[in-house]
């Protein structure tokens, strides 16, 4: 049987009333009495009855955590890292309902109100999310935008700097020594996709390096796109000495087909990833690759949610997280012929 907060009362010799202003973090109740009550709580296994709640304080102890899109560019890691930052912060506070913004355009948003949920943080990919987004202000729900820069002034939006994190990683590259080195893109329409590009040609660019067409492959974010992609590139007849893929997912299918070629990363072929996925440390070779720190950023969407759900809307601002290039065994110096 589940422990309720009339049991708690009547270990702690004091009111259910008391329990549950103590629970609440009420400043009718004094710090010492919220810690005893907790603490009993606690040992006692107490679980919040957050439907009950949501009766008494008239909010739906719901926090929605909306995708782009739940299938084709949103990779299983980026995912993971996502969910897991927010609910490490929501504990059992609140539910985390977690959708894609695409499942629910069908519906016009209809079910995306006050009521159903106290605050979300998007996800989002694309500027074809603008209708959502705006959906969600226009209804006055807290709202936290992560990984897609917006203009100015439209709510809290945290992002990292991805260009930044592109050039690093193919000025790395040219450091090394290669003169051709080649791009696998990310999926069209998706804003990620232009802005690590932007990097990549102004990597280029920097070093006084023309930008081939034939050397940026499309990809779609997934492990087989970017297989298909490195294939495409080793058929040109001047072969790149190296690649930046722009997720890691696409970087795993550019070693397959690297491989499968008889050539070997990264001595044939350097490769660089963008994401620093779980697996990318354990594949061999062990994948060059920038982090960028969705779980942190998650982390601190929930965070700041949490604080304009309790305390008001504050000023609409945007917050910029650093990546960090990580080297690792997939990227080294061409070979000199004859080698």
């Amino acid at each position: 049987m589940s422990v309720t907060i009339k049991d708690i009362a009547k270990l702690a010799g004091v009111s259910h009333t008391t329990v549950s202003r103590a629970m609440n973090d009420s400043p009718l109740i004094n710090d010492e009495t919220k810690l005893r009550i907790r603490a009993l709580a606690e040992q006692l296994g107490y679980t919040p009855n957050l439907y009950a709640k949501s009766l008494v304080s008239d909010r739906s102890h719901h926090v929605g955590l909306f995708f782009t899109t739940l299938y084709t560019g949103t990779s299983a890691g980026f995912f993971h890292d996502a969910v897991r930052g927010v609910s490490e912060v929501l504990r059992s506070g609140y539910q985390l309902v977690v959708k894609g913004i695409d499942d629910c355009r069908a519906g016009g948003f209809h079910t995306i109100t006050s009521k159903s949920f106290d605050g979300i943080i998007a996800v989002s990919q694309s500027e074809e999310d603008d209708d959502f987004l705006a959906s969600v202000r226009e209804k006055g729900i807290p709202l936290v935008v992560l990984n897609r820069q917006l203009e100015e002034g439209q709510c809290l939006n945290i992002v990292s700097d991805e260009a930044e994190g592109v050039r690093q990683a193919v000025g790395y590259l040219l450091k090394l020594g290669h003169e051709n080195v080649a791009m696998i893109a990310g999926k069209p329409g998706f804003k990620s996709a232009v802005v690590r590009r932007s990097g990549y040609e102004e990597a280029l660019a920097a070093a006084g390096i023309d930008v081939r067409r034939d050397y940026v492959a499309a990809g779609e974010y997934t492990v087989e796109s970017g297989l298909a992609a490195m294939r495409r590139l080793l058929r040109l007849r001047e072969r790149p000495t190296a690649v930046f893929c722009a997720n890691d997912q696409m970087a795993l299918g550019a070693m397959k087909a690297i491989a499968e070629a008889g050539l070997r990363a990264p001595e044939d072929i350097a490769v660089a990833g963008f994401d620093d996925d779980v697996f990318a440390a354990y594949v061999t070779p062990a994948l060059t690759t920038v982090r960028r720190p969705i779980a942190e950023m998650s982390r601190m969407a929930a965070q700041r949610l949490l604080q304009e759900i309790e305390q008001g809307r504050p000023a609409p601002e945007t917050v910029y997280v650093r990546t960090e290039l990580v080297v690792r065994e997939s990227a080294a110096p061409p070979q000199k012929p004859g080698m």
